[in-house]
C-alpha cells in the first residue's frame, strides 16, 4: 500500500469526486479525516472508511470560515499527530450568465473554492513545514484553463485562480519537501455535471479517474512533480 500510515484530510470528502478520493486514499492504507458542510454524507464515508479497516473522522466544516478551517486542522493533529495530504476538494457550481449572476453568487463560488483553498492550505503549512514532508492536491477544473462551459463565469474564474494559487504555494513551500499539485478534471459524472460534450476518449470521466490521480500526487511515486496541474479530461485539453 503506497499510504500506510499516512494521514490526510480531504475537504469536501461527503460525496461525488471527494467520496471517491477519500475511498481511493483508505485502500492504499491512509487514514482519514472527512471535512465536510454536510456532516451526514461526511459520517457515512467515515464508516465506509472504516469497514477498510482504516482510521476515519468526519468533521463538519464550511471551507470559507477561518475559524473553522483551524479547528478542523487542530482537531486532525489531536487525533493523529500529524498531517501528511491536505487535499483541497470542497467546491461548488453554478450555472448562469454574468448578467444574471448577482454578487453573492459570484462571491459565494469564489469564497468556497478558491479562499476555502487557500484557508486550508494555509491551516497547514505550519505543521508540514515542522516535519517537512506534505503534499497538498488542488481541485482545479478545465473550466479554468478555457472559461465556463457549462459552469458560470464565476466558477471558472474560481479554478484559474486555485491554478495560480497552486503554483505559487508550490515555490513556496518546495525548500520544506512540500509538494502541491492540482487535478483538472473536465466532465466528471457526477451531480455538478450534468452536460456532456464530445469527448476525444469516447466516453465521460468517472470520479474514480480524478480519485486515482490524486492517490498518485500523494504517493511517493510523485515526489519530484510539484507545481503541476495534472489534466484528468479525456483528452479535452489537447489543444
Amino acid at each position: 500500500m503506497r499510504l500506510k500510515d499516512k494521514i490526510a484530510i480531504v475537504t469536501g470528502g461527503g460525496q461525488g469526486i471527494g467520496r471517491a478520493i477519500c475511498l481511493a486514499l483508505a485502500k492504499e492504507g491512509c487514514d482519514l479525516v472527512i471535512g465536510d458542510i454536510n456532516i451526514q454524507t461526511a459520517e457515512k464515508v467515515a464508516e465506509e472508511i472504516r469497514s477498510l479497516q482504516q482510521k476515519s473522522l468526519a468533521i463538519k466544516v464550511d471551507v470559507s470560515d477561518s475559524k473553522q478551517v483551524n479547528q478542523m486542522v487542530k482537531n486532525t493533529l489531536k487525533e493523529f499527530g500529524k498531517i501528511d495530504i491536505l487535499v483541497n476538494n470542497a467546491g461548488i457550481a453554478y450555472q448562469g450568465t454574468i448578467e444574471d449572476m448577482e454578487e453573492k453568487d459570484w462571491d459565494k463560488v469564489i469564497n468556497v473554492n478558491l479562499k476555502g483553498t487557500f484557508l486550508c492550505s494555509k491551516a497547514v503549512i505550519k505543521s508540514m513545514k515542522r516535519q517537512r514532508l506534505g503534499k497538498i492536491i488542488n481541485m482545479a477544473s478545465f473550466s479554468g484553463k478555457i472559461g465556463g462551459l457549462t459552469v458560470g463565469a464565476n466558477y471558472a474564474a474560481s479554478k484559474a485562480g486555485i491554478i495560480c494559487f497552486t503554483k505559487s504555494l508550490a515555490m513556496e513551500l518546495a525548500p520544506y519537501n512540500v509538494n502541491v499539485n492540482a487535478v483538472s478534471p473536465a466532465f466528471i459524472d457526477t451531480t455538478m455535471s450534468t452536460t456532456f460534450p464530445k469527448i476525444p476518449i469516447g466516453r465521460k470521466g468517472l470520479p474514480e479517474d480524478v480519485a486515482n490521480a490524486v492517490v498518485f500526487l500523494a504517493s511517493e511515486d510523485a515526489s519530484y512533480i510539484t507545481a503541476e496541474i495534472l489534466d484528468v479530461d479525456g483528452g479535452m485539453s489537447k489543444d
